[in-house]
């Protein structure tokens, strides 16, 4: 099990992430517009990806389009260097194999899902200030609970002053779930599909097979975790009362079943082709970088 592994796949997410975060900008906010509220019953103020990209940079400026890019990174290196590195620590020791040799989508499923919560488990803390640094807009264009938060460490002051520890964490089980299902969907379909192209002669040459991989991957998490998706971005951005309990929610659970009675599945599916845009040319980098990295430092010959 190398450590550079971990690096590098934390360091592959952070590029693809500075491209992304637009993307993820407007997702966050389309699936908070018309929270718990049947549909043609609110105001509407972003209209899919174009029309929401015009809102944020009339309202916030063109730096609206980057907001919470600083948590988000954080977020993404944990995250994606965790489950990365696990997923390829499996495939060096040859447990994501059946025993004729060829790939397991299962065994890739597992895997990958057993990275994916451990890293969402420890990078939820940012998943949850980035949430709420990117729901806060000018009042006229404000969807969601509003957060007064500045940035970042004004972010982690006041949640942890407010609910020590445990309020850093809060939501994380709905992290996990969302986690275990994109991450184990999208190596899976990632793995499949390189050997399958490869096997079958269409593309082998390594960067373009990596990025078909990546793209195709993009597209079965999208259909994969947008409800989960929905459903935490919800639970970390709700508002908080005295005791600490949610305004809105009382866990993931309760999250899903209250989206889907007033909103229909329509509400679970809030952001799609926002996070579909996001997630495909996100997942193809992450997975393009990581090999190219990895192919990188073993021509250096770095073993560790």
């Amino acid at each position: 099990m190398n450590a550079s592994e971990y690096v590098i796949g934390g360091l592959a997410a952070v590029g693809a992430t500075i491209i992304t975060n637009p993307l993820d900008v407007i997702k966050t906010r389309i699936q908070l517009q018309g929270e718990l509220a049947a549909r043609g019953t609110y105001v509407v103020p972003y209209k899919g990806i174009l029309h929401g990209m015009v809102t944020v940079i009339r309202n916030d400026g063109w730096m609206g389009l980057q907001k919470g890019l600083v948590p988000t990174m954080y977020f993404q290196f944990i995250v994606n260097g965790v489950r990365l590195g696990i997923y390829s620590s499996a495939v060096n020791m040859q447990w994501t194999k059946k025993k004729n040799g060829g790939e397991s989508v299962g065994l890739s499923l597992f895997w990958g899902a057993a990275g994916g919560a451990v890293g969402a488990y420890f990078s939820s803390p940012f998943f949850l200030i980035k949430t709420q640094l990117q729901s806060r807009a000018p009042k006229q264009v404000a969807v969601g609970y509003q957060h007064d938060h500045t940035g970042m460490l004004s972010a982690l002051r006041k949640i942890y002053g407010e609910g020590g520890i445990s309020g850093l964490w809060r939501g994380s089980t709905a992290s996990i779930a969302r986690a275990a299902i994109g991450s184990g969907t999208q190596l899976a379909t990632f793995g499949s599909v390189k050997a399958f192209l490869r096997e079958q002669n269409l593309v082998v040459q390594p960067t373009l097979n990596s990025l078909c991989g990546g793209f195709v991957a993009g597209c079965f998490i999208a259909l994969a975790m947008t409800p989960s998706d929905v459903v935490m971005t919800r639970l970390y951005n709700q508002g908080l009362d005295a005791s600490g309990k949610g305004l809105l929610y009382k866990g993931w659970l309760d999250c899903f079943a209250k989206t889907v009675r007033t909103e229909s599945i329509y509400g679970l599916y809030k952001g799609f082709f926002a996070n579909y845009v996001r997630l495909v040319p996100h997942s193809a980098l992450v997975l393009l970088f990581f090999d190219e990295l990895m192919a990188f430092k073993n021509r250096l010959g770095i073993k560790y």
